[in-house]
């Protein structure tokens, strides 16, 4: 189709010597194409293949990831299962850049993260990552406002109306002058998630971070991350032990025997 536009675009230069008309048709045929494109097929944020890891235990290798492949889209929301021990949290801390792989890729978006210093993965990680925890991980001495913004602020790209938004949205605009130990566990995940995407990453990594809720408010708090997920398009790999909670985003993966089934 590009071809044909440019073919367009020659024949009208040499019949009237001008390209201005022919050329602002060639630019706005090519956005409206390219526009149609990213909506009917949204890219990959996150491609691993191959990938592995091995640990060693009493001077025998314990292989952990034996050639793990994924792709995750912008947008869309996937739970990872597996028994314990299976490589679940080791897989997200590679994707992180919190450790080094043994073998294989992790590509997100165009950065091939398993070729950067431990320095590029660690400006990747405050840029593009946003990283939830099931101990919530929170600063003591900071306020729940302090929290939510002290990533945001470190990596340059703090947003006061996104920050506003998430506020309200994860219902803490009457917790923000308050420090964790003064609000409750569900609070204080929600304080997580809201600091996790105040970046507006390409890329939410969550470990099981229901993990220390009761039942009632894991569900609470995961509906509002999935929404807020849909809110920022960015991708969303959570590990859970909950087939239920698992069920209720886009795709469900397992891990098991070192792959993902």
């Amino acid at each position: 189709m590009v071809f044909r536009h440019f073919f367009d675009l020659a024949a009208l230069k040499a019949n009237n010597g001008s390209t201005t008309n022919a050329t602002r048709h060639f630019r706005s045929r090519c956005a409206t194409q390219q526009f149609r494109q990213f909506r009917l097929a949204p890219f990959i944020v996150l491609s691993i293949r191959n990938l592995s890891k091995t640990f060693s235990s009493a001077g025998e290798p314990v292989h952990v990831l034996r050639g793990v492949d994924l792709d995750l889209r912008h947008g869309e929301r996937v739970a990872l299962t597996g028994e314990s021990g299976s490589g679940k949290s080791t897989l997200l801390h590679l994707i992180a850049g919190l450790d080094a792989a043994d073998g294989g890729t992790i590509r997100l978006e165009e950065i091939e993260v398993t070729r950067l210093s431990d320095a590029g993965r660690a400006s990747l990680r405050r840029d593009r990552i946003g990283l939830v925890f099931q101990q919530f991980n929170l600063i003591p001495s900071l306020s729940v406002a302090d929290n939510l913004a002290f990533q945001a602020r470190i990596a340059g790209r703090h947003d006061a109306a996104w920050t506003k938004e998430l506020v309200e949205r994860l219902g803490l605009g009457s917790l923000l002058k308050r420090y964790p130990e003064q609000i409750s566990g569900g609070q204080q995940q929600r304080v997580a998630i809201g600091r996790a995407l105040a970046t507006k990453p390409s890329l939410l990594l969550a470990d099981e971070p229901t993990g220390n809720l009761d039942e009632t408010t894991a569900e609470d708090v995961l509906a509002l991350t999935r929404d807020l997920v849909a809110r920022t398009g960015c991708g969303f790999l959570m590990v859970t032990h909950s087939l239920h909670l698992a069920a209720t985003l886009d795709r469900h993966l397992t891990l098991h025997a070192g792959r993902i089934a």
